[in-house]
This record gives C-alpha cells, sequence and structure tokens, in this order.
C-alpha cells in the first residue's frame, strides 16, 4: 500500500469546548523518513486528557492547532530505509511520550506527548518514528490495541515501576473507581497472584469488578472510611502494598490510612478534586512510612514488558460496549465526558 499525500484528520482548533475539534478532509501525511514508519490507524481510544485539552482545561504543554488523542493501534504500510523493527503487516501500537524510552522520565520525553505537544493519532494515515512505535499484542484485537497506549501501561508502572518495590504474588493491591487505569490493575494484579480491593460507587459496577478479578470491594459511598475497612482485610491489618491512586485529595487520606509500612501510594490522577483543605501534608508519607510517587504514563521498555504479559496471561483490555464511527469522533468525546462508559471508549477508523 502506497503513503498518501494527504488524509482525513480530526483537529483541535481552540479552547472552546468540542465545538474546536473539526475534520479536516485533506491534513498532509507527511514523509516518511529513513527511521520512521507510516502507519493505517485502526481504532483510537480516548483518555480524560483528551476530553479537557479542547477545553482548554490541560495544565500542559499544547501546540494548538494539533490531531488529538494519543492512543492508537494500526499497521504498518511502509518504513524508511534504516528501520529495523519494524515491517509493512505489523500491528502496532503508539508510545504516548514519543521519547519516553527507558528508565526514568525525562524533560525532554514529558515535552514529546502526542495529541498535545506534538500531533496525535485521530487520523486514517500517520508517520511516526520507529522509536514511537511498539508491536501490538499478538493475542487481542485492534480494537483491544487501541487501548493500551495510557491507561494500562500507567497501571503497569504503577504496579512495576519502581523496582524495589516491584508487584509480587501474594501481595495486596488497592485499586479506585472503575476508569482505564483502575479496571487494567485490577487484570494485571490478579494476573500476577496478588489479592485485590477495589472501591467503587455502586453495587452494580462491584459485580464488574469481581468479574476482572477483584477479589474484595467495597462500596466507597456508603462506606467512607474504606481505608481502614481495606487495611482490615489484609492479614492481621497490616496494610495494603500498592495503591493505584486516582482521586487526589478527596482520596489521599484514605489511602494512607490503608497502606501498609513500607508500602507504596502512586498516584496518577485526581478525579477526586484538588481541594488543599483535604490535601494530606507530605509529612504524612513520614507519618505512615511509606513511599508517595507520582507518575506520567510509562515507557517504551514497560509498554514492552506489559505487552508480553497480556499475551502470557490471555489478557483482554475492557472496552466500553459502544464503539464510534471515525465521522462521530465529537459523540465519543461526549459520551464519555457524560460518563456513560465502563471501560475504554473506541473510534474505529
Amino acid at each position: 500500500m502506497s503513503v498518501p499525500k494527504t488524509t482525513e484528520s480530526w483537529v483541535i482548533q481552540g479552547s472552546n469546548g468540542f465545538d474546536s475539534l473539526k475534520l479536516e478532509k485533506n491534513r498532509p501525511v507527511g514523509e516518511v523518513g529513513d527511521h520512521d514508519c507510516a502507519v493505517q490507524i485502526h481504532a483510537v481510544s480516548l483518555n480524560y486528557r483528551d476530553l479537557i485539552i479542547p477545553k482548554g482545561m490541560y495544565p500542559f504543554p499544547m501546540a494548538l492547532p494539533v490531531v488529538p488523542c494519543s492512543d492508537a493501534a494500526g499497521t504498518v504500510i511502509a518504513v524508511g530505509k534504516k528501520v529495523t523493527e519494524f515491517k509493512v503487516g505489523d500491528k502496532v501500537c503508539t508510545l504516548f511520550n514519543q521519547l519516553h524510552q527507558a528508565g526514568p522520565i525525562s524533560p525532554r520525553a514529558m515535552q514529546s506527548g502526542l495529541g498535545g505537544a506534538i500531533d496525535g493519532t485521530l487520523r486514517k494515515v500517520a508517520v511516526f518514528p520507529e522509536h514511537g512505535l511498539v508491536k501490538a499484542p499478538s493475542t487481542i484485537s485492534p480494537i483491544e490495541a487501541s487501548t493500551l497506549t495510557c491507561a494500562p501501561l500507567t497501571a503497569w508502572n504503577a504496579l512495576y515501576g519502581l523496582q524495589s518495590k516491584a508487584l509480587k504474588p501474594g501481595d495486596f493491591v488497592l485499586t479506585q473507581g472503575t476508569g482505564g487505569v483502575s479496571l487494567a490493575a485490577i487484570q494485571f494484579a490478579a494476573a500476577a497472584g496478588a489479592t485485590v480491593i477495589a472501591t467503587t460507587s455502586s453495587d452494580e459496577k462491584g459485580k464488574k469488578l469481581k468479574e476482572l478479578g477483584a477479589h474484595h470491594v467495597i462500596n466507597y459511598r456508603t462506606t467512607p472510611n474504606w481505608g481502614e475497612v481495606a487495611r482490615s482485610l489484609t492479614p492481621d491489618g497490616v496494610g495494603v502494598d500498592h495503591i493505584v491512586e486516582v482521586g487526589g485529595a478527596g482520596t489521599l487520606t484514605q489511602s494512607l490510612k490503608a497502606i501498609k509500612l513500607e508500602g507504596t501510594i502512586t498516584i496518577i490522577g485526581f478525579l477526586g478534586g484538588v481541594n488543599k483543605e483535604d490535601m494530606p501534608s507530605l509529612l504524612d508519607a513520614l507519618n505512615n512510612i511509606c513511599t508517595v510517587r507520582g507518575i506520567l504514563v510509562g515507557s517504551r521498555q514497560q509498554f514492552e514488558e506489559m505487552n508480553r504479559a497480556i499475551e502470557a496471561n490471555g489478557i483482554h483490555p475492557v472496552v466500553d460496549k459502544k464503539i464510534f464511527k471515525f465521522e462521530n469522533a465529537v459523540e465519543a468525546y461526549q459520551y464519555q465526558w457524560d460518563q456513560k462508559h465502563f471501560g475504554k471508549v473506541v473510534i474505529q477508523v
């Protein structure tokens, strides 16, 4: 398949909400350089980040106008003459921070986020550097593979990124809610032989979490002291080893009540708000003798490790039952904003 000169592409042209999303029929694809791959994109999944960028709420570097979204799966249709890792026909996923290859993230790598600092994935054909792609797991569909770039990789980093405290069989893991990171964390932790305690706002969602592998579910609306309850579920009440913290100021107090001595709380979001009055002090990490770390997705090396685990354990990412067409991308944005989804919202390209 030859590489077209132009492609259909969504573009964020401003900061006045989802009306800022415009469909361009003939956006230039760009040249395939020596180290580049041209990719026919099959599916794109949405993150909360993608929703707040056109609303002008994203606090990190932006370069408008920009092609939105970071998560995608597709097929390589052309490769540069110095590309060694991919060939035409390979199934691939995109890397969120294109320059985050391995180890700790650098300031330069933080400036390479797809769909924000540089053009993203919500288009039919795109050119990426070889180092900005990974091979997709062979055991899942392109729709499922399109969800891996951010949420599952963030969950993997939360559980395995701190090597000295990496998840091991028998550990206790606490997840919060039913967002993409939390759902993936449940799957990874259960597959590793850990005991999973999940919190959610409804008993109906709790049933779904148990189907994914959660051993205990706590309704945080009816049990506001869920941190103490989670601790009581661990042997001798010592507390949980890993907490995947997505709530921020609204949940950190309870997380500190649940964590064991020398446990790890990984902060990946602030869905519970950023009210400073609710925010525990940094000294609370000392009072509870625990590690509190913030992360930003994960590296290419971690992505490859995660994909091997997905293949080996037969894991299938959780995708919402409603799949959107490419031309209905704005509808997909609104659907997720209205919180009508369970699992990742996917746009089929």
